[in-house]
């Protein structure tokens, strides 16, 4: 069941890296390439990123890169051409990026009229003249290394403060949330602080990113200003534990839903994942912090 449901999960991956190499000239929404893939929004970035390597960003960029080089070889387009066609705004910006990959500025790229030289991809996928893409090497071969519990929780009344900007700075909404919730005594030794993160950094600009700081309420909690009230749903939920760095949270999420997810015969259900803090930030060194992961599961 298990080797099954891995051998779904890349099939549905190639199918989204399919509709890239096909749409390379069209802007990607996260929500195309979930719906090509059949994975709910919430979840798809971090599968893709977890089982290809790169973020849907970084891999789309790699392969215009790609195509820019087959297009300076073996065409007689004009640089700036070849630079708008692979995304760029100006010159300047798509010779940055092409040194940056192919240790050359494009015109000297083009003089030497050599094969393009082979980029690193982690999944072994890179730009096919023809569109004719074979199948792709997932990444994350330590699933076995991972202390993945699955629990059932019982549906959450949270009240809510919404951060919208860099994920960096959260501490700043978490400050407010908090000032407000220890005016009305709701905090005490045992309160649990969740986040819910509902946007890929790597897609969305960071001005436009949406955190939510939370935590537990009863109903005579009411919505109050900047503060909401939402329900996080029960159900099952595969717990991971993330021990360090709050930037590192990426890596985790990756190894998560990029190996264990796909071989662990279940599916992840269309809901937001969240996050439970168990130190505070405030008193804990950086690689001390402790963070359990929540996915939620659709039932067996």
């Amino acid at each position: 069941m298990k080797e099954i449901t891995l051998k779904i999960y890349k099939e549905r991956i190639h199918k989204a890296l399919v509709f890239i190499q096909e749409h390379l000239d069209e802007e990607m929404e996260l929500e195309t390439l979930a719906r090509v893939a059949h994975f709910s929004p919430f979840h798809f970035h971090r599968i893709f990123r977890g089982m290809t390597g790169e973020s849907v960003k970084e891999h789309v960029r790699r392969l215009r890169l790609e195509r820019a080089a087959f297009h300076l070889i073996h065409y007689k387009w004009t640089v700036i051409r070849i630079a708008l066609s692979a995304g760029f705004d100006s010159h300047e910006a798509f010779t940055r990026a092409f040194r940056a990959m192919f240790g050359d500025s494009p015109s000297r790229f083009r003089s030497k009229r050599v094969r393009i030289p082979y980029v690193e991809a982690p999944s072994g996928v890179h730009y096919r003249v023809n569109g004719n893409l074979k199948n792709f090497m997932t990444v994350n071969k330590e699933a076995k290394k991972m202390n993945v519990e699955i629990k059932t929780i019982k549906p959450m009344r949270v009240a809510f403060m919404r951060h919208i900007g860099p994920y960096k700075e959260c501490g700043k909404v978490w400050e407010k949330f908090c000032a407000w919730a220890g005016a009305r005594r709701l905090l005490c030794p045992n309160t649990a602080f969740l986040g819910i993160s509902h946007d890929d950094p790597t897609i969305t600009p960071p001005e436009k990113l949406r955190y939510d700081a939370c935590i537990p309420v009863d109903e005579k909690v009411l919505p109050d200003g900047e503060v909401g009230i939402q329900e996080i749903p029960g159900g099952e939920y595969a717990v991971i534990r993330h021990l360090g760095q709050y930037e590192k949270l990426i890596d985790t999420y990756a190894k998560i839903m990029g190996e264990w997810l796909p071989r662990s015969g279940r599916e992840p259900r269309s809901t937001p994942c969240f996050e439970v803090y168990i130190n505070s930030p405030d008193n804990t060194d950086p690689k001390d912090l402790i963070t359990d992961i929540y996915i939620p599961l659709e039932s067996k």
